[in-house]
């Protein structure tokens, strides 16, 4: 009888105490026959390894010596992980009973299934899809990503609408299911994203690579959202136009990324004046603190790039050695399953349609 495979659900925690007494009752009830939980800490000094140690003596801990963001902290952490499986689990996540096996069982399906994510909700309103992952990712031309359950602030309620799993273009990383191998082939996270969107560039990475990521409608968990920085917060609004270019940059031909930066950043002159207009001048700063990031880091030597995190206030981090690595994977599959061949600012904003099931299917790749 074949062994099952060893799945490690691995959750990276900074300063998340409160987080860590709240969910992690629910994923200690987690069910696989071989399995291990993880908690990577970034450096934190809220107590939270304290507590670990003295509440659940059982969960192994893996200690980093500062914060390294959520790349940077899951690339070190997961570099000392043995398992078929790894599940990265945001530490705000309440898991369903039952959610590990129908995701394995569907990777285990297919060798060339890379990545997978259960359906997505909110822990606030549980009949409603949840921001981060919804019921699986997709992108659009110009590299807006955007959710089967949730595009741009639209959420949609869970009537059953997407109970089908499938081939999706990205799995979150509130809750990402990846083989080992697959992880390892394609380098892990990008260093230079921090947070927020490396999960999408990993799966676009994978995705060029010959890879397939998957949605599960049979298994759900639960997101509270907003934990480390929430949706308010101007260096997040930095983080997410600054890393959407870098998507772009890493995973596009170079000249069709060229075409479609340079697109984009007049696009988001428009989120600059609606910033503007809405009395967010932190934000709108942020977007142009982003362009300035990003365009400035054209010009830096890979050579002497560092991995680093960002300090407080700052503007972001330096590439590292996965951006020279990424580039000799790419195969430019193109275009991949998942891609929504319009414009969805055009489609949501100018032609109203907010839903997912709006869209043509027929206009997807």
């Amino acid at each position: 009888m074949n062994q099952p495979p060893k799945v490690a659900v691995v959750i990276l925690n900074w300063n998340g105490l409160k987080y860590l007494r709240q969910f992690l009752p629910s994923v200690m009830t987690s069910v696989w026959p071989n399995l291990e939980i993880i908690v990577g800490d970034n450096a934190s000094n809220d107590g939270s390894v304290e507590f670990l140690k003295q509440e659940y003596p059982s969960i192994r801990i893996i200690q980093n010596d500062r914060n390294y963001g959520f790349t940077g902290g899951y690339n070190k952490v997961l570099a000392q992980v043995e398992a078929d499986y790894f599940i990265l689990l945001n530490s705000d996540v309440e898991v369903a009973p039952g959610w590990i096996a129908p995701v394995i069982n569907l990777m285990e399906s297919d060798p060339l299934i890379a990545a997978a994510a259960p359906k997505i909700k909110a822990f606030a309103q549980r009949d409603h899809f949840e921001h981060a992952g919804a019921a699986g990712g997709f992108i659009d031309c110009f590299g807006y990503p955007f959710c089967r359950g949730r595009m741009f602030y639209e959420i949609e309620e869970d009537r059953g609408q997407y109970q089908t799993s499938g081939e999706v273009f990205w799995a979150t990383g509130a809750a990402m299911f990846i083989k080992k191998h697959c992880w390892v082939e394609a380098n892990g996270f990008d260093d230079r994203f921090f947070a927020h969107m490396e999960e999408i560039d990993l799966c676009w990475r994978l995705k060029n690579i010959g890879y397939k990521v998957m949605y599960c409608a049979e298994s759900q968990v639960f997101h509270l959202g907003g934990g480390t920085l929430n949706v308010e917060n101007p260096f997040k609004t930095f983080l997410n136009f600054r890393n959407n270019l870098l998507l772009l940059q890493n995973n596009l031909p170079f000249w069709r990324a060229v075409f479609i930066i340079t697109i984009r950043i007049w696009m988001d002159l428009l989120a600059i004046f609606r910033f503007l207009g809405e009395g967010k001048r932190k934000d709108a700063w942020a977007v142009s603190r982003a362009h300035q990031n990003f365009v400035g880091s054209l010009f830096r030597s890979p050579k002497v790039r560092k991995s680093e995190s960002p300090k407080a206030g700052t503007p972001g981090v330096e590439a590292g050695s996965l951006q020279i690595a990424n580039r000799k994977l790419q195969t430019k599959h193109y275009p991949l399953k998942g891609i929504y061949k319009g414009s969805l600012v055009w489609a949501f904003f100018i032609k109203k349609k907010r839903h997912f099931t709006e869209l043509d299917p027929a206009d997807f790749f």
